[in-house]
């Protein structure tokens, strides 16, 4: 152990010593149990040595959350849709600014490890958390996690403004059975896909630690992924800090029943990589019982609790905690940042940049000086709605505020939504009193007046007229109206109408699964439908009738409408189609039918199908929700005080029958996202509008044919050709011509934001590399680049426009064998990959009876007069044949069952012949597994 200086400062308070002679020396001074709990999210205090208590996990997706009122900018996805890195860089940084106020109001509870950003690639436009992650392309997400990830750090040489952290490893992108089920993803899908997420930032020295995700990844808890060491950590020489996810710790033992007790599941935890326990909320007695019986049994030793230790010290010391507070800039901030007037002012330029121009026939910009009448009609056309990682709004720019602000003619306004009123068959009506308490009246009164909600898949919400809150039930079984917005993890305020006939329904909340009943003595649940009572529902006010009047009698109505994040499609809940709610499409097309000059304006999480509104309303716009000023950055862009500049950063399809299933994260194979997608999309990847005109010159490349290890340049002219200033973001894509294996459609390969004014233009310059156009050979286990041309062409979106080509000359693939690990499949079908071991390996195992996969390009000597497989599970007959329909090589038959994990070896006599050919592997059962085959020249 390291001795104190001479002024009796411990040697980890040094600041001059290296930081791992620092936190090596931390580590010597801590006795076992205080080491141990230190592994809990919630890290106690060590008196003795002057540690305070620590806490990992401050929510800081798009500006600091949980914790109050905060700056709030657009969600991760309308901060993507800027492609702007500086912008996103900047707003990280004013979050993890305002993360240091509230650390300087609560040390403890307000931690300086912010779990964000979120740089799981948005696969499937149906995931319920679509909101907090950026992009569809793996090269786009990392860009602006990186940017996000470096804005939370700062840029000080020595100490991070927070710490960053990586959500969510690995193979995360539904919500359907999250805990319990299995992304299944072979290597090309890992390394070409998944990972490039989370290396840049990581790569980058961004992001300092990461969280794991809830699910499976090719049958393994990801929280157990050799992954972890095997490949993330090492993307950087840091040390990389890996936090669990909330609870999931209790899952490997629990739900996921992969591990025999917590005991044992904690110890895997540890000797994959996991380092922080987020379990039991703010109570580590059960981490800190299982860890500590975990050593007791030998299941880890206690290197692997320092090596968690040390990554989780090496964090804290890099915040500054060890430090004297005048040394480290970032120990000055007070809670005096929140929501300063510089924030505000980004707060509205990241919502502006934001903002996505769909469609366009010419009616907009609109005239803010024109006298006309405006309609301002929706569900979101007066409301901001905040999101579950979200902060709280300081004050909040609605978009008919905005509109009014910028408007000098008259401005009408309406909801379009129906008034009801509810009453029993002895004609009592639900009402609800001054303070919120449900009662049942003799009279209609505004308190047994509901603003009628539908969110689409029969979930609504209703707001009392009276008290201008939500109905809500509560866990104690009252009907209550509390809040001024749906929210809450468990939203209370969600009902279904069951319908009995055409105006009578009961009334179900779907979150207890309970019905209102009114008895004499007042309102209750009732756990049965039976004993539920049976409401006639009146309309008092059509709210499609009080719209069409409305835009009837107006120059341009504006339709605003969306999604409330708290609602089908959230943490916990996937989307099941495309489709926006029923009521908001009839209103839509109400409106339009009455009002040619109709304006849509769609605030929400996630792409929707709108091809109806596509072909009959002239103008369509798209944003995020898009934080507290929204409502003047969309005002300024209906009016055209600024032009429209963002892009997309997913397809949008014209509807759900176009994606793969929920769970099929094999890209390649399904055709999913624009990198493989052969269909017609309705808005294609990278699709934005402007008011002005941008014009490209030929696509000029410095080099027509370049080594794998050189660097050249692609670039292009671009001019606006409009009257007006205007943003282009100039998107360089790629396709691979001639290859040994599937490749993409069209790759994001660059691109760059450029500002122009009418008139002006500018040649944008893309460097590139050889090593760029790699892709993951499962033979070699290794990127590869081949010798291919490669077409290439930039543009406004990923569509074709200004072209060119280069041929990349780089290698030949190897072939296979004499060893083949079957997990290296090129194409299969009727399988699924699992589990080799509980520590590591990934097998393949068959889903149906005549599943199979097929290994291309495998040679082997003529000489082999034997092919051995490594089997296990399921009894059964595994058929080697040459090719899709040639001569059968060799029958395996696993005479009986064995365990998942109880391998054994069988041999058979094969005869070759010499060559290559590719080989097709058939199980004769569901349920059987193969690690690898093997041919060799014994008798």
């Amino acid at each position: 152990m390291s001795i104190e200086t001479p002024n009796g400062e411990l040697p980890f308070r040094n600041r001059d010593l290296p930081l791992r002679e620092r936190v090596a020396d931390l580590l010597e001074r801590l006795a076992i149990a205080e080491k141990i709990a230190l592994l809990h999210q919630w890290q106690a205090a060590v008196p003795r040595l002057g540690l305070g208590a620590f806490r990992t996990g401050t929510e800081a997706l798009h500006g600091v959350a949980w914790l109050g009122r905060a700056t709030v900018f657009p969600q991760a996805i309308g901060l993507a849709s800027t492609w702007n890195p500086d912008l996103v860089q900047a707003v990280g940084d004013v979050t993890g600014t305002e993360a240091r106020g509230f650390h300087h109001k609560d040390p403890v509870a307000h931690g300086l490890n912010v779990w964000a950003p979120v740089v799981n690639p948005l696969r499937d436009p149906r995931w319920g958390r679509n909101e907090e992650g950026y992009s569809e392309d793996p090269l786009l997400t990392s860009v602006m996690g990186t940017a996000y990830a470096k804005g939370l750090r700062g840029d000080h040489p020595v100490y991070l403004k927070t710490a960053p952290t990586l959500k969510h490893f690995l193979g995360y992108n539904h919500e359907t059975d999250r805990c319990a089920t299995s992304s299944v993803m072979r290597a090309r899908v890992l390394h070409e896909y998944e990972f490039p997420c989370f290396r840049g930032p990581i790569a980058a020295d961004a992001a300092v630690a990461v969280m794991s995700s809830y699910n499976l990844v090719n049958g393994r808890p990801a929280h157990l992924t050799p992954y972890l060491e095997d490949h993330l950590r090492c993307w950087t020489g840091n040390e990389i800090a890996v936090v669990s996810d909330a609870w999931a710790p209790s899952n490997v033992a629990g739900l996921q029943n992969y591990h025999e007790d917590d005991v044992a599941g904690h110890a895997a935890m540890l000797r994959a990589g996991v380092d922080s326990f987020t379990d039991h909320d703010a109570d580590p007695a059960a981490t800190i019982a299982s860890v500590t019986e975990a050593l007791a049994r030998g299941l880890i030793t206690e290197e692997h609790v320092d090596r968690a230790v040390t990554r989780l010290l090496t964090l804290r010391m890099r915040l500054g905690e060890f430090d004297p507070p005048e040394l480290n800039p970032y120990a000055v901030i007070t809670e005096d940042v929140i929501d300063a007037p510089e924030h505000r002012v980004l707060a509205l330029e990241a919502a502006r940049q934001s903002i996505v121009l769909l469609k366009n026939d010419g009616l907009l910009p609109l005239d803010p000086r024109g006298s006309g009448k405006i309609a301002v009609i929706g569900t979101h056309a007066d409301a901001l709605f905040e999101d579950w990682y979200c902060g709280t709004f300081p004050y909040s720019v609605t978009p008919l505020d905005g509109i009014k602000q910028l408007h000098s003619g008259q401005t009408t306004f309406t909801e379009g939504i129906d008034r009801i009123s509810l009453t029993t068959a002895d004609g009592r009506f639900l009402a609800f009193s001054p303070e919120g308490e449900a009662v049942l009246e003799e009279h209609w009164s505004d308190g047994s007046a509901f603003d009628l909600f539908e969110w689409g898949q029969d979930a609504i919400t209703l707001r009392c007229v009276l008290t201008g809150k939500y109905m809500a039930a509560t866990r104690e079984g009252a009907l209550v109206t509390e809040r001024d917005m749906p929210g809450g993890w468990d939203v209370l305020e969600l009902f279904e109408l069951v319908r009995v006939s055409d105006d009578v329904c009961l009334l179900r909340n779907t979150v207890l699964d309970k019905y209102v009943a009114a008895h004499q003595d007042g309102i209750r649940f009732a756990d049965a439908d039976c004993q539920a009572a049976r409401w006639r529902l009146e309309v008092d006010r059509s709210g499609i009738a009080q719209a069409v009047a409305q835009a009837a009698a107006a120059d341009v109505a504006i339709v605003v409408v969306g999604n409330d994040p708290h609602i089908n499609g959230r943490e916990t809940q996937d989307r099941v189609d495309l489709d926006l709610p029923p009521g908001q499409v009839d209103l839509i097309r109400a409106v339009r039918h009455v009002n040619p000059r109709t304006v849509l304006v769609v605030v929400s999480s996630y792409p929707y199908a709108l091809v109806w509104e596509d072909e009959h309303v002239p103008a369509i716009l798209w944003s995020s929700h898009g934080g507290q000023e929204f409502g003047r950055a969309l005002a300024e862009v209906l009016f055209g005080e600024i032009s429209p500049s963002g892009k997309l950063t997913q397809t949008w399809y014209r509807g759900v029958e176009a994606l793969p299933d929920l769970l099929d994260y094999d890209i390649i194979s399904s055709g999913g996202t624009y990198l493989y997608f052969e269909g017609d999309p309705l808005y294609a990847f990278g699709h934005g509008l402007s008011y002005t005109r941008f014009s490209y010159g030929p696509l000029a490349v410095s080099s027509q044919s370049v080594w794998q290890h050189d660097e050249f340049e692609v670039s292009v002219e671009v001019t606006n050709t409009g009257d007006r200033p205007g943003a282009e973001v100039v998107q360089l894509y790629g396709a691979q011509r001639d290859s040994r294996v599937a490749q993409p459609l069209r790759e994001l390969l660059a691109f760059e934001r450029v500002e122009l004014a009418p008139g002006e233009r500018q040649v944008v310059r893309f460097p590139l590399h050889g090593r760029d156009f790699w892709h993951w050979d499962v033979v070699s286990d290794r990127r590869v680049v081949e010798t291919s041309v490669h077409e290439l062409w930039a543009g406004s979106s990923s569509d074709r426009r200004a072209r060119g080509e280069v041929l990349v000359i780089g290698e030949g693939i190897a072939l296979r064998g004499p060893v083949i690990r079957a997990e290296g499949f090129d194409d299969y079908a009727g399988v699924t990959l699992v589990d080799e071991t509980r520590e590591r390996g990934t097998v393949v195992e068959s889903t149906d009876a005549g599943g199979w996969i097929l290994l291309g390009d495998v040679r082997a000597d003529a000489s082999v007069t034997r092919c051995r497989a490594r089997v296990a599970g399921r009894a059964g007959d595994v058929e080697v044949r040459v090719g899709n329909d040639g001569a059968r090589l060799c029958t395996f038959t696993v005479a009986q069952d064995r365990g998942r994990h109880d391998w054994r070896e069988v041999s058979m006599p094969m005869t070759w012949g010499g060559g290559a050919h590719d080989l097709l592997i058939v199980f004769g059962e569901p349920g059987m597994r193969l690690a690898s085959i093997e041919f060799d020249c014994q008798s």
